[in-house]
């Protein structure tokens, strides 16, 4: 059966490799690690959803119940060898394959000339406010310490990428802003 890759899929393939997991030791990690910054994992419905379709697909198998009198029963669930060789197979995929994955922001841009250019730039200044918030977050995370010792950077890369391209976003919304200002960049609103 041919599984289609997603975030969420890959986080639990991954956090498998290192052992056992019951789905809400699985949830309680990626939020822990700060994942959830980049891995959608939603409701936990979404989640058992996913582990049900990777044990379907023979990528995961579920191992024992545990029973603890303060929680329901938790089935744990293993990494199976096609498992390993998938996420290994994944992983390569999404390290070295630029893929259009169609976010929101440029879809906006693509329609901006719905509204006048000074709309559009009360806009995007409002949205380089937000960035700006968020590199202040991004920031903070980079020098978050577990236990007294900084976090590993092998472990924080994700959150540097998101640093990085927040900053290039700032930085193309403050040029954008100053055409908007002088007049380089213009347009009459209207349909399209």
């Amino acid at each position: 059966m041919t599984f289609r890759r997603s975030p969420l899929a890959l986080a639990i393939l991954g956090l498998l490799e290192n052992g056992p997991l019951h789905p809400y030791g699985i949830q309680r990690l990626i939020k822990q690690w700060g994942k959830d910054q980049v891995v959608n994992v939603g409701q936990r419905t979404s989640l058992y959803r996913m582990i049900v379709r990777l044990e379907e697909s023979g990528l995961i198998t579920a191992g024992a119940t545990e029973r603890d009198e303060r929680y329901p029963e938790r089935t744990v669930y293993h990494l199976t060898e096609d498992g390993r060789t998938v996420c290994r197979e994944w992983l390569a995929e999404i390290l070295t394959t630029p893929r259009n994955e169609f976010p929101e922001f440029p879809a906006g841009l693509s329609f901006v000339m719905l509204v006048p250019p000074e709309t559009a730039g009360e806009l995007l200044a409002q949205r380089r406010d937000h960035l700006t918030k968020r590199m202040a977050e991004l920031d903070a995370e980079l020098t978050l310490e577990v236990e007294g010792a900084p976090i590993p950077r092998f472990a924080l890369l994700e959150t540097e990428y998101q640093r990085a391209v927040t900053v290039a976003e700032a930085e193309w919304i403050d040029g954008i802003l100053e055409e908007l200002r002088s007049g380089s960049l213009t347009w009459t609103p209207g349909p399209v």
